[in-house]
């Protein structure tokens, strides 16, 4: 084993053993890191900025200290004094490897940028937004009946449109007289129109007639993307998507690493907080910019994400969700201020937080709910929402029950040897022809297949980088089909499968998926620990769906709904054959998109949806898989592919699976499998 300090980079998960005194950016180079570079490594460009990370990461095995990284050098400081540097940010060509260290890539520092595919679903929302805008005219002051504007204001306000026991805060005082007196005594005012919890509270306010619109945000916060879509709270419209990565990635990319740096370092909960926050902050200036708007007009905004994410984003230690019983600091939905959370919109913005289910089923399965409504279905719809932690309902207007599942990072391309986030040059569909075993894929930014003319000169600019979630999802799935993996996820040797591309992989095997190393290029393989991660998680969403099956007292169900990004990328049938999801009629597989957020957004237009989801969590049943024996059973034979005992009859008469077993001895898990069927 290597003495050489450890060097982790998130978010990609690439890790090696680097001697003391590498440059970051030789360290990133050698593994194959997304970390842009134009200047050689002088300090002159500042594209190769990181973010170190310091203290304890049980997820990678290291305690990072303070002198993990050179001093602060001279040209550093040259670069901070001219053009800056964010605090805490370093260059990677100046930085060397000094001890066992943690490295963030900044989103601005990747070369190929993040592919946040959370993009706003098409759907009819009933419009009924919190915010609205009201035209009134009020009376000029008189000296024989004396009365403060503000109290006219709301006179006029209550006798034109009904609306009762309007508050102002101090901002709109400010702003008052001089809106009534530049307008003529007539002003366009903007008022939230108050909830159980608060009174009716005047926004903004324009002198005369004012024809603009007020705006409002429906924001997804995921554990590893964060995906805000603002929206027009007069027409509905989404005028503006976009996303980040999580900054909370460089502390852990799933959820219990998280909650384990907050446990193991002093005041890590409150950098995690303060993390989230900046980066929601800089993607709320992203997208107003993008729509060219001032971001004082977003008055309103809605916020799912999962219980762990939930904590963080509020200050709130979640130490409690690391352990049983799972206990959230609340489960109801909340009502803030955006000043109450460090929002740089409109100060008095209403926050609007979806309930939690229960300690990890949080509020963007609720968003889901919503969303699907599978509490008013008539036949039986089990939902997925699939991510680093995937959770799912399964119910029809008879009852709904939920649970989670710890799946991890692996299906968006984190613990694959050359698995990478959703970014162009990244595989993200594979064939491979059942004869020659010969693959093709596609990458992400090029529209055609690796065997099209033209494939070359288009995937020239990106280049072919690594494999993303939905491409080793249908790479596995493609091999299982061709014989190239048996049913325990044993990649064959070439004698055994017919095709030289099963290589020698240290005591296994591996599939060369794409090798340009005669030009300089990558070679992409697909590995046996590639398939064993894939195996865990799709065996973990699996049996939570089998579980609640099992406790609705049914083997099958009568649609599936994959929902979340990945969900809305990966083919029904492949996941299918990989035995991600229970045997069901491909017509009936559907995706649903970026469910939790259209959710978030019918949350956001239509105020009396809130109060349907407030209800509706309560009559959802939680099942805890920690505590279910059950779900180990189904864990171990849903760790086979398909499964290991339960019969797939729809999918077998959609596909041939080849019963091929690469074990060696007479007792292979192969051959148990082949008896137990006969």
């Amino acid at each position: 084993m290597s003495t050489d300090p450890l060097v982790v980079f998130t978010p990609s998960g690439k890790r090696g053993h680097f001697p003391v005194g590498t440059p970051i950016l030789t360290a990133a180079r050698q593994l194959g890191v997304d970390l842009d570079s134009v200047c050689g490594g002088r300090g002159i460009c500042s594209k190769c900025q990181i973010m170190p990370s310091y203290g304890a990461f049980p997820k990678h095995g290291v305690t990072v200290s303070d002198d993990a990284l050179s001093a602060w050098n001279s040209v550093e400081e040259r670069y901070k004094s001219k053009r800056g540097l964010t605090p805490g940010r370093r260059l990677g060509c100046q930085a060397t490897v000094q001890g066992d260290v943690v490295i963030d890539v900044p989103p601005e520092s990747q070369v190929h940028k993040q592919v946040v595919r959370k993009r706003a679903e098409a759907r009819d929302i009933v419009m009924n937004p919190s915010t609205k805008l009201y035209y009134v005219e009020v009376a000029e002051p008189d000296m024989h009946d004396p009365s403060g504007d503000l109290e006219r204001l709301v006179a006029a306000l209550e006798a034109d449109w009904g609306v009762t026991n309007i508050h102002a805060d101090l901002h709109i005082l400010q702003d008052l007289q001089p809106a009534l007196r530049k307008g003529g005594w007539k002003v366009t005012v903007a008022i939230h129109l108050g909830d159980g919890e608060n009174a009716p509270r005047i926004m903004n306010i324009w002198p005369g007639y004012y024809d603009g619109s007020v705006y409002g945000l429906a924001v997804d916060l995921g554990s590893t993307t964060i995906a805000a879509h603002l929206c027009d709270l007069t027409s509905g419209e989404v005028v503006a998507s976009s996303g980040i990565m999580n900054p909370q990635i460089r502390f852990g990319e799933d959820l219990m690493s998280r909650v384990s740096y907050g446990m193991m370092n002093a005041g890590g909960a409150n950098e995690m907080t303060e993390a989230v926050r900046e980066g929601m902050n800089a993607l709320f200036t992203q997208i107003a910019t993008e729509a060219n708007i001032d971001k004082r007009l977003i008055v309103d905004a809605v916020f799912v994400c999962n219980p762990v994410m939930h904590h963080l984003f509020l200050g709130i230690d979640p130490f409690e969700l690391g352990q049983a019983p799972f206990a959230l600091a609340t489960s109801n939905a909340l009502r803030l201020r955006a000043d109450d959370l460090n929002l740089n919109i409109h100060p008095s913005a209403r926050i609007y937080l979806l309930p939690c289910i229960a300690g990890h089923v949080g509020a963007d399965a609720a968003a889901v709910a919503l969303s699907e409504a599978p509490d008013k279905s008539d036949d039986l719809v089990l939902v997925v929402d699939v991510g680093t932690n995937a959770e799912i309902l399964l119910g029809n207007k008879d009852k709904v029950l939920a649970c989670s599942s710890p799946t991890g990072p692996a299906f968006e391309g984190a613990q694959i040897s050359a698995g990478q986030r959703a970014a162009p040059g990244a595989i993200e569909r594979v064939e491979i022809d059942p004869v020659t075993k010969i693959p093709r894929f596609r990458i992400i930014g090029v529209d055609r297949w690796s065997d099209e003319a033209g494939f070359e000169a288009e995937a020239a600019g990106t280049g072919i980088t690594g494999i993303c979630g939905s491409g080793i999802i249908e790479a596995i799935a493609e091999m299982r089909l061709a014989g190239l993996l048996d049913a325990s996820g044993l990649i064959g040797s070439a004698a055994q499968t017919g095709s030289d591309r099963c290589v020698l992989d240290g005591r296994t095997h591996a599939y060369v998926l794409h090798d340009a190393t005669a030009t300089g290029g990558p070679r992409i393989t697909i590995t046996n620990p590639d398939i064993r991660a894939i195996q865990m998680a799709k065996a973990a969403l699996y049996s939570g769906a089998r579980l609640l099956m099992d406790k609705f007292g049914v083997d099958t169900v009568d649609r599936v709904v994959l929902a979340g990004a990945f969900g809305a990328h990966i083919s029904s049938k492949h996941a299918m054959v990989l035995g991600m999801i229970p045997d069901a009629p491909l017509d009936k597989v559907s995706s649903a998109g970026n469910a939790a957020g259209t959710g978030a957004r019918i949350a956001l237009l239509n105020r009396d949806a809130r109060g349907e989801i407030e209800e509706t969590v309560r009559r959802i049943h939680k099942v805890e898989t920690a505590i279910e024996p059950r779900f180990q059973e189904h864990f171990v034979n849903a760790s086979a592919i398909p499964n290991a005992v339960e019969p797939f009859p729809i999918l077998n008469g959609i596909v041939d699976l080849p019963d091929v077993s690469f074990n060696t001895g007479g007792d292979t898990e192969g051959g148990r499998r082949r008896r137990r069927r006969a």
